[in-house]
C-alpha cells in the first residue's frame, strides 16, 4: 500500500484528501487530509467514497454505440470518432452551425483541460451554443453584476465581517458562500471572533444553527423581504450616505420603490413578524459595520430571483460593504481577473442585449451562455437554427434541466447525442455515443478557477497530477481530447483560452494547464513545488477612483423598476393561489446533483430522496412516517415517502434533486422521484435569463397507498 496527496474535485471545497493506493495501482480508500491549510482534515462522504468511483463495477470503460433497439455494444475510440465527426460534418452541411450544441455539467466544470475546451470547440464550429447548469443555478448573480455595475476591488469578505447574513443557503452542506474551507470550524472560529450571524431559510438549516438571528419565511419571498429590509434601512437613516452619495446614481429611485414593501405587508404575506425584520435591518445596518449580505440557490431558483438577487446586492452598496480606496484586496484571483482595482463602478454592457440571441423568445448570452430554460425548446422547435447535435460534457441534462418530460423528448429528437460520461446516466441511455471518460485521480487538474475570489479566501492555486492509471485494458479517454479529435478531423482550429492550438499534434493536459496559467503569477513548474497548494503571497489593494472614468451604481434600471412593479401588484393580490404547500430543493451531504448515484455507499447511506414535511403538517393530513404521498402541481405528479423534519416550517415540503429514473417512473426505492416533474418550461421563467421556477413551487401533498402515479 502507498498513499498520495490529491484534493476532491466534486464542488467547490476542494478538501484535500489522502488517498490509499494498493499494490495493483487501485486507490481502495481516502481520508481527509489533515495537514491540508485549506479543509485541516474536513472530508464528507463524497470526497471518502471518490476511490470506489474508480473501482465500482458499473463504471463504464469502453465507449459504446447505441443500437436501434436501445442496446449499446462496444466500439472503439478511434472509431467513434471517425463516425461522430462524419454525421457532425453532414448536420454543418445541411443546417450551419446553429444546428450544434454543447452542454457541460457539474462534471464538465472541474475538469481543468476540459473547462476551456468546449467554448473552443464550438467556436471553432461557429457554434454559439454553449448551455450548461450555471444559467438554472445561480445565474441571476450574473445579470445582478451587470445591471447594477461592479465594483474591482470587491466586496468585504467573510473572514473580516462583523455581520454576515446568508438566505436560501446552507453553507454547512453545500460548502457555497461564507467560507467554503472546512465551513464547520471556520464559522465556529468567526462566531469566536464576535461575527453576528442572520440567516433567513424556511428551514432551521444546520448553518441556522450557529444563527444569531433566524428568520423562517414561507418560500418564495425572498424579494419581497429584501426590498422591505431595504425600506427600514433607508427610513431609518442606516446606510453609508457618504459612499451612497459618491457611487450610486439613483438612490431616491430605490428609496421610492421600496416604500411600498412596509414591514406589516410583507411579513404577514411571507409569514414571519414584522418585528423579525427590523431586527435584521438593526443586526446588517445599524450594528454591523463590517459585512456581506449572500443568497444561495433557495434565492435565486426561487419567484423573482433576478430581483431577488438585485436587491441583495443593492443592500450590499447602500450600506457600503465594498473595499475602499487603500484597503487591501484579500484575492484579485489567481488565473483570472488580475490587474488594477480602482475603488469605483464600472457599467458593463448588457451583453444579452446584443450578440447572439436565441432563436425562440427574447434571450441573448448570460455569462458567454445561451440560457439553459430554452434548450427543449431549441432541440424541438422546427425552423431555421433547430439544434440536431449536442455534446454533453460531464452533465445529465435528463436528469438535471426542469420539466424532464420535455426534456426527454427534446433528447429523443437529437439527430445525434454524445455524450462524455463515466456512468449509464438518465442521458448516457439516450445518447447515440458514449464516451467514458478518465476519474479525477487519472487525471492533472487545478481547482476551478472561474469563481476564485469567492471560494478562495486568498490567491491559491493546487496543481494535482494522476495519482493511478486508468484500470487495465480500458479505452476510456480524455474530455479534452475528444472536443480536439473532432475538430482535427473536421479540419478547424481550436482557440484555447487566447491561444491558437496545433492541430495536428495534440497538446498534452499538462500543456492545456500550462496555457490556462499564462496570466498567472506563478508558473506551472512552481506550483507543482507546493503538493498542497500554492498560496501566493502578494499585498495588492485598492486604487483610488478615476473621476473620467467612474461611473455609479444603478440599483433601480427600468427593467428592475418593472420587475418591483409586478412584486408590489402580487402583494396586493389575494395570497392564496389553491395550493396548500410549497415546494423547496434541499442539499444532501451524500449527492452532488445526481452524481453519486451508481455508488453503492452513498446509495446505502441516501437510497432515495424522501419528501421531508413539518410534524404538524403530517398530523393535519393523516400522514405517517414512511407513508405513500403524492406531490401534485400544476405541471405534473410525483409520489415519494414521507417523513417528518421539525425544522421544517409549517406549509413547506423539502425533497432532494437529482434524483429519479428517466422519465420518472420507475421503482422509487431503487431512484427516487425527479422533482422536475414538478416544474414547468413553458412558463414563470425570468426574462433575461429564462431560469424556470424551480422551488417554492405551489404543490398539493394527499396521502396515497401506492408509489405508482
Amino acid at each position: 500500500m502507498t498513499e498520495a496527496l490529491t484534493y476532491c474535485r466534486i464542488c467547490t471545497g476542494h478538501c484535500g484528501l489522502v488517498v490509499t493506493i494498493d499494490d495493483e495501482g487501485r486507490p481502495v480508500s481516502a481520508h481527509g487530509d489533515r495537514d491540508d491549510p485549506r479543509s485541516i482534515g474536513y472530508i464528507c462522504s463524497k470526497g471518502s467514497t471518490l476511490p470506489s468511483a474508480h473501482t465500482e463495477p458499473s463504471r463504464l470503460l469502453h465507449p459504446l454505440k447505441r443500437q436501434p433497439d436501445g442496446s449499446f455494444v462496444k466500439i472503439g475510440l478511434e472509431q467513434a470518432l471517425d463516425e461522430i465527426a462524419a454525421k457532425l460534418r453532414t448536420i454543418l452541411e445541411e443546417d450551419g452551425p446553429d444546428a450544434i450544441a454543447g452542454f457541460r455539467g457539474t462534471g464538465g466544470f472541474f475538469t481543468t483541460a476540459g473547462l476551456g475546451m468546449l467554448p473552443g470547440f464550438l467556436g471553432a464550429l461557429g457554434s454559439h451554443k454553449l448551455y450548461t447548469t450555471l444559467t438554472i443555478d445561480q445565474s441571476a448573480k450574473v445579470i445582478a453584476a451587470y445591471r447594477l455595475g461592479i465594483w474591482p476591488p470587491g466586496k468585504q469578505d467573510f473572514q473580516t465581517s462583523d455581520v454576515a447574513m446568508v438566505m436560501g443557503v446552507n453553507p454547512m452542506v453545500s460548502m457555497a458562500q461564507l467560507d467554503t474551507r472546512n465551513p464547520v470550524k471556520r464559522i465556529k472560529a468567526a462566531k469566536a471572533r464576535g461575527l453576528k450571524l442572520i440567516v433567513i431559510d424556511p428551514r432551521r438549516t444546520e448553518t441556522a444553527q450557529y444563527a444569531d438571528l433566524f428568520v423562517q419565511p414561507l418560500p418564495g419571498h425572498d424579494a419581497a423581504i429584501l426590498a422591505a429590509i431595504l425600506r427600514i434601512v433607508l427610513e431609518n437613516g442606516w446606510h453609508d450616505a457618504e459612499f451612497c452619495a459618491d457611487h450610486v446614481g439613483d438612490l431616491d429611485q430605490l428609496r421610492a420603490q421600496v416604500a411600498p414593501f412596509t414591514a406589516e405587508r410583507v411579513a404577514e404575506r411571507a409569514g414571519i413578524t414584522a418585528q423579525q425584520l427590523q431586527a435584521i435591518a438593526e443586526m446588517f445596518a445599524r450594528d454591523g459595520k463590517r459585512g456581506i449580505a449572500a443568497t444561495g440557490t433557495g434565492t435565486d431558483m426561487g419567484p423573482h430571483s433576478n430581483l431577488a438577487e438585485h436587491l441583495v446586492e443593492a443592500l450590499n452598496v447602500i450600506c457600503g460593504r465594498m473595499i475602499r480606496a487603500g484597503e487591501r484586496i484579500p484575492n484579485q484571483g489567481f488565473v483570472l481577473n488580475r490587474g488594477p482595482k480602482p475603488a469605483q463602478v464600472v457599467p458593463l454592457p448588457r451583453a444579452w442585449e446584443s450578440g447572439p440571441q436565441s432563436r425562440l423568445g427574447d434571450y441573448g448570452l448570460v455569462g458567454g451562455e445561451m440560457v439553459t430554460g430554452k434548450l427543449a425548446d431549441d432541440i424541438l422547435e422546427p425552423g431555421a437554427g433547430r439544434v440536431r447535435f449536442m455534446l454533453n460534457h460531464g452533465g445529465n441534462p435528463a436528469s438535471a434541466v426542469p420539466d424532464q418530460r420535455k426534456m426527454a423528448k427534446a433528447l429523443e429528437a437529437l439527430d445525434l447525442l454524445v455524450s462524455i460520461e463515466p456512468t449509464m446516466s438518465a442521458t448516457a441511455q439516450m445518447s447515440h455515443y458514449i464516451l467514458p471518460p478518465k476519474l479525477q485521480f487519472e487525471r492533472p487538474d487545478l481547482p476551478i478557477y472561474l469563481f476564485e475570489p469567492n471560494i478562495f479566501p486568498t490567491p491559491y492555486t493546487r496543481y494535482t497530477p494522476p495519482i493511478v492509471a486508468p484500470p487495465a485494458d480500458s479505452e476510456v479517454c480524455d474530455e479534452w481530447w475528444v472536443m480536439w479529435a473532432l475538430a482535427a478531423r473536421l479540419g478547424v482550429q481550436i482557440d484555447y483560452m487566447g491561444t491558437a492550438l496545433d492541430m495536428v499534434t495534440a497538446p498534452t493536459e499538462d500543456d492545456l494547464i500550462a496555457m490556462t496559467l499564462v496570466g498567472a503569477p506563478a508558473s506551472l513548474d512552481e506550483i507543482r513545488r507546493h503538493p498542497r497548494g500554492y498560496y501566493h503571497d502578494e499585498e495588492v489593494y485598492a486604487l483610488p477612483a478615476d473621476p473620467a472614468t467612474a461611473g455609479r451604481f444603478a440599483t433601480m434600471p427600468d427593467d428592475v423598476v418593472a420587475e418591483i412593479g409586478l412584486l408590489r401588484a402580487e402583494l396586493d393580490s389575494p395570497a392564496s393561489d389553491g395550493f396548500a404547500f410549497r415546494m423547496i430543493n434541499r442539499r444532501s451531504r451524500h449527492r452532488m446533483n445526481s452524481m453519486g448515484a451508481n455508488l453503492p455507499e452513498l446509495q446505502r447511506l441516501m437510497p432515495y430522496n424522501v419528501a421531508y414535511m413539518n410534524p404538524g403538517d403530517m398530523a393535519d393530513q393523516a400522514i405517517g412516517e414512511g407513508d405513500w404521498i403524492e406531490i401534485r402541481s400544476d405541471n405534473g405528479a410525483i409520489r415519494v415517502l414521507a417523513e417528518s423534519d421539525g425544522a421544517l416550517r409549517n406549509g413547506v415540503v423539502s425533497i432532494s434533486h437529482g434524483f429519479g429514473a428517466f422519465p420518472g417512473d420507475a421503482d422509487f426505492k431503487t431512484y427516487g422521484a425527479s422533482p422536475n416533474l414538478l416544474i414547468s418550461t413553458d412558463r414563470d421563467l425570468q426574462t433575461i435569463n429564462a431560469m424556470p421556477r424551480m422551488t417554492a413551487i405551489p404543490v398539493d401533498i394527499r396521502r396515497v397507498e401506492a408509489e405508482t402515479v
